[in-house]
């Protein structure tokens, strides 16, 4: 697909269009190129939607707990977009456990678009594109777009850089709370969710979360609270779109003291990518080729090679055309 193409695809994704809706968010999701500058543009569009995360441990529930708070959002005639991250599958880079069947109910529901998407790669719980897609959904109207990643581990937090409101959901077995230190948790999350709470140690683990956040109170003076619900049976939810809504409200009034924090991080990816990508471009090249045939023969330092190719131009970043002109509103 070409940007000619992708304008098309979003004057009809503007006017309700779900097929070109998917298309782009393929599109995007691939890295194409050409995206940069229709991102650039796109960008203009967005800025609406309101934005949770959803991480914590595999197994957790956490498809469940989005799904009842999809529905939350729709009794009230929000509509929502949904990315459930899944790890990718090694020979195609396809999402393999298809977190839409776990959200089956809203599948008819126009009010609700559901995207599974595979990390590719990625060890930080969400692919590279993430951003990108929330844009898409953004701009296509949707009021919420919420994002299940695809399970914690100790470089798994990347949706804190994206997500206006990090729910981190949590079983009574789950493990101590060393743990959840360990991993991160304890600074990114906005609400704490100990989920499955009709099993045993579900009330003990919710207190040792709440001694632990008044413990760890945050410079930002956010409270943050702790919430135990059964998802599967609807109990809870309506508690955590009330939490969810209330800290919405508050980061409204106090903004996020990590926001340009993150956005530099965000560019600084995007460069990185796109130097990436001018280097995967080139490799056939007989100037790469004869780079790669040395350090094949292990005749040479990689890293005094990589400097010659720095210095050759050959990994310059891909150059950007000058119009960015923002897509007119409609």
């Amino acid at each position: 697909m070409d940007e000619s193409e992708a304008e098309r695809l979003l004057e009809r994704m503007r006017g309700g269009d779900v097929r070109a809706l998917a298309r782009l968010l393929s599109w995007v999701e691939q890295l194409a190129p050409d995206r940069v500058r229709f991102l650039a543009r796109l960008h203009q569009l967005t800025g609406h939607a309101a934005t949770v995360g959803f991480t914590g441990p595999p197994g957790a529930g956490k498809s469940t707990l989005v799904d009842r708070f999809t529905a939350v959002l729709r009794g009230r005639g929000e509509s929502v977009g949904i990315l459930a991250v899944d790890p990718s599958s090694p020979y195609t880079d396809g999402a393999i456990l298809a977190d839409r069947i776990r959200m089956g109910r809203h599948s008819g529901d126009r009010g609700v678009f559901i995207r599974s998407v595979g990390t590719r790669g990625s060890r930080g719980g969400l692919m590279r594109s993430a951003r990108a897609l929330v844009e898409v959904l953004d701009a296509f109207g949707k009021q919420w777009v919420l994002i299940e990643t695809v399970g914690v581990g100790q470089t798994e937090l990347d949706v804190v850089r994206i997500a206006h409101t990090t729910v981190v959901v949590l079983v009574p077995e789950a493990g101590d709370l060393i743990q959840a230190m360990k991993a991160g948790l304890m600074e990114v999350a906005d609400v704490f969710v100990v989920n499955k709470g009709d099993r045993p140690g579900a009330a003990q683990r919710a207190a040792e979360l709440r001694a632990a956040v008044e413990l760890n109170a945050r410079a930002d003076g956010w409270s943050v609270p702790v919430l135990v619900t059964r998802a599967d049976h609807d109990q809870g939810v309506a508690e955590l779109a009330e939490a969810v809504g209330r800290h919405r409200e508050w980061r409204a009034r106090n903004g996020s003291p990590h926001a340009a924090f993150h956005r530099r991080s965000e560019f600084l990816d995007l460069v990185a990518d796109q130097i990436r990508q001018r280097a995967e471009a080139r490799l056939g090249s007989a100037a790469f080729e004869h780079l790669a045939e040395r350090i094949e023969r292990g005749e040479e330092s990689p890293y005094s090679l990589v400097l010659e190719a720095l210095e050759a131009g050959l990994v310059a970043p891909i150059a950007v055309p000058a119009s960015t002109a923002p897509i007119a509103e409609s």
